[in-house]
């Protein structure tokens, strides 16, 4: 995700950066999108899987949930510039209806990545009862604007909802981090609820794929901020995960394998859990 502080200068030159690189991605079926040879194991070894958390009689404790997953960005973006780059209010200031992402050096493109890892996801709660919703139908589309895909989750007063990105950081660094909102006053019910999803996102995370914490933003993998119209406009708990660096080039070939992401997907529905129970 390459998600800049700043205003209408700094956003419009996220989009030209952003366009010489997502211009060349490409989307296609969940289980096949981006695979590559297997990539080497993620840092330290992730421990046994735990045990699914559960509600009362034996029921899940996903069952009845209302979980909102946004994909980052969108697979049209990079094509319709003054959509994407016109101006929008996060309830602090202005930014960018949206950005068109980054990409990994091979040409496998953030916004196929998030869509893919939502659509595993998605699955994986349903299946445990939860009522999903993505923000977005396809990975051809363009948008929708940061303040729209804030509103669904609004509108359908999620339990929780999370949004799936890549990061876009120096090839130096890698691993993962978590974005959490700060209380900007509008969303300030929502931002204790968004800590404790947070972390529970981000322990199950670590725990199951082996990736490491953030070795160039955040402390311990959380990171905070009041810039994000997706955090800020919500009145539901909710949080960013940058799953990885896509520049980095052990997290690129992890994030590009269809296996790893698999992996990935269930990192999170286990955080779901936690969290929901």
């Amino acid at each position: 995700m390459r998600i800049h502080r700043g205003g209408p200068a700094v956003a419009g030159l996220a989009l030209c950066l952003g366009a010489l690189t997502a211009c060349t991605g490409s989307s296609g079926p969940p289980a096949a999108q981006g695979e590559t040879a297997v990539p080497p194991p993620a840092t330290g070894s992730p421990k046994a899987k735990r045990k699914p958390a559960s509600a009362k009689d034996g029921a899940s404790a996903l069952d009845g949930k209302v979980i909102v997953i946004d994909p980052g960005h969108n697979g049209g973006n990079a094509e319709h510039p003054s959509e994407i780059n016109k101006q929008v209010r996060i309830g602090n200031g202005s930014k960018a209806c949206d950005t068109t992402g980054t990409e990994t050096k091979a040409g496998y493109s953030e916004h196929a990545f998030s869509w893919d890892v939502s659509n595993r996801l998605a699955r994986l709660l349903r299946a445990q009862g939860a009522k999903v919703t993505l923000t977005r139908k396809d990975d051809k589309g363009v948008g929708p604007c940061i303040t729209e895909r804030a509103a669904i989750g609004n509108r359908l007063k999620a339990d929780a909802a999370v949004s799936i990105h890549a990061d876009g950081a120096s090839p130096s660094g890698h691993g993962f981090h978590i974005i959490e909102p700060l209380s900007i006053g509008s969303n300030a019910a929502m931002v204790s609820g968004s800590t404790r999803l947070g972390t529970a996102l981000r322990d199950a995370y670590h725990e199951g794929t082996g990736i490491p914490y953030s070795n160039y933003l955040g402390k311990n993998a959380i990171d905070r901020r009041d810039d994000l119209g997706g955090l800020n406009l919500s009145t539901v708990p909710k949080v960013f995960i940058e799953c990885g660096n896509m520049q980095n080039q052990g997290d690129a070939a992890r994030l590009s394998s269809a296996s790893f992401r698999q992996r990935i997907a269930e990192s999170l529905a286990e955080g779901f859990e936690t969290y929901l129970s």
